[in-house]
């Protein structure tokens, strides 16, 4: 594997010295940008694009190319699990992901079985091994999963959610079958996860967008429980350096410390918390990658480049800061705007590094 010429984003995340604080951002490979549109146009549909390696890998170096990115996020959908055990995953325009044979009973946990990613996502593995050689070490590679509970909110409920009733109703009501669903989901994202660094990549992030929908009891016990089994089973070094991990949790601030417990290297954080009070509880026990407030990317220049300040400033001096948004980017976002972002971040950040 070819020598990495950028390598910021991983020492921020170890809390190494870096020169300036590595910038990226969440769904930065998406429907803000004209050349992704057209791209998934020809792809004929989200899965076509995202089980297709060529084009994945395309799309992934997209932003890439236009911004001074200091990491690139494999191109996938979270849900690529469940479809791979079956469900029948598709999606409908303006409704978001269904599937046809959500999870409704102990008997249908018990018939799943744990995946075998070479088997059923070696297209995923294909992606990236494509990109990672593409990337030619220009910047790290991220992969990714959703989180055990995320997963199971989906294959429980069939589709997006406000309320969660079906997931909750049976985690209320048999536990012990939520609780076969997520470790059956824990050992099945542990070893998609291994099997993405063994392929190439440099750095892996846990994505439990829906942990925030639980009171504090059931977040340890339903979801951080089964992010930790996980973070405790991942491969820690490849190609003769660590790989780290994040753990993120929309509206997971309450729980930093608990986070913070799990052996990750670093959790992610929405913007419903000041990342200087995030980082006076954290300690250095890891580093805290966020946290701007995507909308700010539809204000002005000046805006944008106020935002970026005030986080960094309340951040402050050292190292353990990875720049992004406190969840994915919109896609109605101008992408000029997202140029101002990420210079932003750069050229402000380099006075709470030691030169």
């Amino acid at each position: 594997m070819s020598e990495l010429k950028n390598d910021r984003f991983l020492r921020a995340l170890l809390r190494e010295p870096v020169d300036v604080t590595p910038v990226w951002m969440m769904r930065q490979a998406g429907r803000y940008l004209p050349e992704y549109r057209a791209t998934r146009q020809k792809a004929g549909s989200f899965m076509n694009l995202c089980q297709n390696p060529e084009l994945a890998c395309e799309v992934t170096l997209q932003p890439l190319d236009r911004y001074a990115l200091d990491a690139a996020i494999l191109f996938s959908d979270i849900l690529t699990i469940p479809d791979a055990m079956g469900l029948g995953l598709h999606f409908t325009t303006g409704e978001g992901p269904k599937f046809e044979r959500p999870i409704q009973s102990e008997k249908e946990v018990r018939a799943l079985g744990v995946l075998d990613p070479h088997a059923e996502l070696q297209y995923v593995m294909d992606a990236v091994s494509l990109i990672r050689k593409e990337l030619n070490g220009r910047v790290p590679l991220i992969g990714f999963s959703g989180s055990p509970w995320t997963l199971a909110t989906y294959m429980v409920e069939g589709g997006s959610s406000k309320e969660f009733a079906k997931v909750k109703g049976m985690m209320f009501d048999n536990p012990n079958a939520m609780h076969q669903l997520l470790d059956t989901l824990a050992e099945s994202v542990t070893a998609y996860l291994n099997a993405q660094i063994a392929a190439g990549a440099q750095a892996v992030m846990i994505f439990d967008t829906w942990g925030g929908a639980l009171t504090p009891r059931d977040y340890r016990d339903f979801s951080l429980q089964y992010m930790t089994q996980i973070v405790d089973g991942l491969t820690r070094h490849a190609d003769g350096r660590a790989v780290p991990s994040i753990m993120f949790t929309k509206g997971g601030s309450a729980w930093l410390e608990d986070m913070a417990m799990s052996k990750c290297s670093a959790v992610g954080l929405d913007w419903t918390i000041d990342i200087g009070e995030a980082r006076k509880r954290v300690g250095n026990k890891v580093a805290l990658q966020g946290n701007m407030d995507p909308c700010i990317l539809y204000a002005s220049a000046a805006r944008i480049k106020e935002e970026v300040s005030t986080i960094l400033a309340s951040f402050g001096q050292g190292e353990g800061h990875v720049f992004n948004l406190g969840h994915g980017i919109h896609p109605m976002v101008n992408p000029d705007h997202v140029a101002v972002f990420i210079d932003a971040v750069h050229e402000l950040s380099a006075q709470y590094h030691k030169p």
